[in-house]
């Protein structure tokens, strides 16, 4: 079943003397259950294209659905709720508040959703144990890992089970061994909780974890890749190789 749908989405930049297109007509679609990375260089159009399926920006033309909702024609206050209802983040930098416990930062999506009470610290030990920092939850940001930080912003955009996880270079602020083990955690919240995840990456190691790549050039889609029945090193190589054709940095992690 087709979650998300962006259908002809056009941006644009600048006025009628200086245009830049950051987007030219895009189309892909989402399946419920799907890990879907972006990639593409510098310039792009992978981290507007982000902004606009997150609501954070609008388009210029064309469409974007979720189910049969189309978010483009909504006004700024159903987008809020639509966002708030409908959308887990997880960002490069964590965006924990440092003056709440690791507890209090995964609830906060709860309470501001007006969950029962009663029921939020049984779903926030639940959502810890999964992700593994269910024995740090009385700590504050600034007493864990970097590694244990961005797991922590896993649980807090899972904890309202959202329809989509937006995640924007998870892995850019961790050092390799906490990255692996953050995009294992992603795999397993997509593989045993059936989130529905896409993340905009530039790093071939990190997008060898979804299950698909979309490839962005110059605001268009370039190419896609499948992960489907190869390994994970086999999906990896693909994935350089087109890296190399867009004239992008690879590194090889294996």
């Amino acid at each position: 079943m087709s979650l998300l749908k962006i259908k002809d989405v056009c941006k644009y930049y600048g006025n009628e003397s200086n245009v830049t297109k950051a987007l030219d007509k895009v189309n892909f679609e989402i399946q419920e259950g799907e890990f879907v990375g972006i990639m593409g260089a510098s310039g792009s159009g992978k981290t507007t294209m982000l902004n606009c399926i997150s609501t954070i920006d609008t388009v210029t033309s064309g469409h974007i659905f979720y189910d049969q909702t189309d978010i483009t024609e909504m006004k700024n206050t159903q987008l809020a709720e639509f966002r708030r209802k409908n959308l887990g983040f997880v960002f490069q930098d964590f965006n924990l508040l440092d003056t709440l416990t690791v507890e209090e930062n995964i609830s906060l999506a709860l309470t501001i959703n007006h969950a029962d009470a009663k029921d939020i610290p049984k779903r926030v030990e639940e959502i810890a144990e999964v992700l593994g920092i269910g024995h740090i939850l009385k700590r504050f940001p600034y007493e864990i890992s970097g590694g244990q930080k961005q797991r922590c912003a896993c649980a807090r955009a899972l904890i309202n089970h959202p329809k989509l996880i937006l995640a924007d270079e998870p892995t850019g602020a961790l050092d390799s061994k906490s990255a692996q083990l953050l995009l294992e955690t992603m795999e397993k919240m997509n593989i045993q909780l059936g989130a529905t995840i896409l993340m905009v990456t530039h790093d071939a190691f990190s997008a060898s974890y979804a299950q698909r790549i979309l490839f962005l050039k110059d605001g268009s889609l370039f190419k896609e890749l499948s992960g489907q029945e190869k390994s994970r090193r086999e999906f990896y190589n693909e994935i350089l190789n087109v890296l190399v054709l867009l004239g992008g940095e690879t590194n090889n992690a294996y």
